[in-house]
């Protein structure tokens, strides 16, 4: 909100005028009848009755002029005890106002303030005939003063702290909002890549047969719609989860190993041959673990059918105990530019997906030409 600082919090001013009223009933009304137990002491009059109501005025505008109503309010102490009124609920407005001023930083303001009421009972004592010089009353106002002094360097470290602990909060969202941002970047660029790879490929086939084998351009077609449509499918999905709270929920389900069949079929319709095999004992993994076998299993068909120039590739499931392999081959010509290839911005998202969980993916030249990456997915979920 503008005009307010980190970790401050705004009082309505309903609130600061009930307080204020308050504070003028209890200062009035108690130091009247603490006058009538101090007949030592002078009785009070409308002087009296207007310096007690100065804190509560001040009270009302202190967050605005902070300064000049901590100044009001220990000059008409000061005066008070100067003209020797009873002691009372004299100090309850005036402890507020400083223990306010301390709470928000006005310490030298604050301690000016108590210095001058101080002031104003010495004064009193001393040369006005307010009464005779008492060092046990003296004392216990100076140690009344600390004690409100010291109460608002409690209150202002308490603050401060809160303060530093609603930003590190703040941060940590900012820092959490920025790394979703990063997953989702990364998932639209595995979908957009791998279909739109695929679509590439099935319109260049259909273009290529047109002319010559009409009859074979339907098949190309298909594939190019059911791509299509399956990437938008996935792009509403990932849009879904940037919008407000109460959207309706994704339109699929999250990406998942059951759907590496799909990826096969529509390898296939891009002229490569993709088989899959599963080894071990299969069982349930968690989704993050899905997602990311997925993923690395799509962006490398993806790698393959855009740069490898391949005619098969064969995928591996392998279930560990502890750990589930991914291993995707091809016959390609990858292994001849494996460092060009491996700085690129497909297989290092890859490793980063395999680092989240707390595992690692290679990527070597395979026997036949091609490249084999693996990667090894811990199943215990993510670290």
């Amino acid at each position: 909100m503008r005009g307010r600082s980190v970790g401050t919090r705004q009082t309505t001013p309903a609130a600061r005028y009930l307080l204020a009223l308050v504070v003028a009933l209890v200062q009035v009304g108690g130091s009247a009848g603490a006058s009538h137990g101090q007949p030592q002491r002078r009785a009070l009059d409308a002087l009296a009755v207007g310096l007690l109501l100065v804190a509560p005025v001040a009270i009302t505008v202190l967050r605005r002029f902070p300064v000049p109503a901590l100044g009001a309010t220990a000059l008409a102490a000061a005066a008070y005890l100067a003209r020797g009124y009873a002691y009372g609920p004299v100090f309850l407005g005036l402890a507020i106002v400083l223990f306010a001023s301390v709470v928000r930083g006005r310490r030298f303001a604050a301690w000016a303030g108590a210095a001058t009421v101080l002031a104003g009972e010495a004064l009193g004592r001393l040369v006005l005939d307010a009464g005779p010089w008492s060092w046990q009353a003296f004392g216990g106002l100076v140690a009344w003063t600390l004690v409100v002094l010291a109460a608002g360097e409690v209150g202002r470290s308490w603050r401060e702290r809160a303060a530093s602990f609603r930003q590190a909060a703040r941060e940590t969202r900012l820092r959490q909002a920025g790394e979703e941002r990063l997953r989702i970047a990364q998932e639209l660029h595995d979908v957009v890549a791998h279909h739109m790879s695929l679509i590439n490929v099935q319109a260049g086939v259909a273009l290529h047969l047109a002319d010559r084998r009409p009859e074979q351009v339907e098949p190309a077609l298909v594939a190019i719609r059911d791509a299509s449509k399956e990437a938008l499918t996935e792009l509403r999905s990932l849009i879904d989860v940037l919008r407000l709270d109460g959207a309706p929920a994704p339109r699929s389900p999250v990406a998942n190993l059951a759907g590496l069949d799909d990826i096969v079929d529509r390898s296939g319709h891009a002229g490569l041959r993709v088989t899959k095999t599963v080894t071990g004992t299969e069982r349930p993994v968690t989704a993050a673990v899905e997602l990311a076998a997925y993923r690395i299993v799509q962006e490398a068909i993806t790698n393959i059918v855009r740069h490898a120039h391949a005619t098969r590739a064969e995928v591996t499931l392998d279930y560990g105990d502890e750990v589930l392999t991914v291993t995707v081959v091809d016959d390609g010509d990858g292994a001849a530019r494996l460092a060009d290839l491996v700085q690129g911005n497909g297989i290092s998202g890859m490793q980063e997906r395999a680092r989240a969980l707390g595992g690692e993916l290679r990527v070597t030249a395979a026997a036949s030409g091609g490249l084999r990456v693996e990667a090894d997915l811990p199943t215990g979920g993510q670290r």
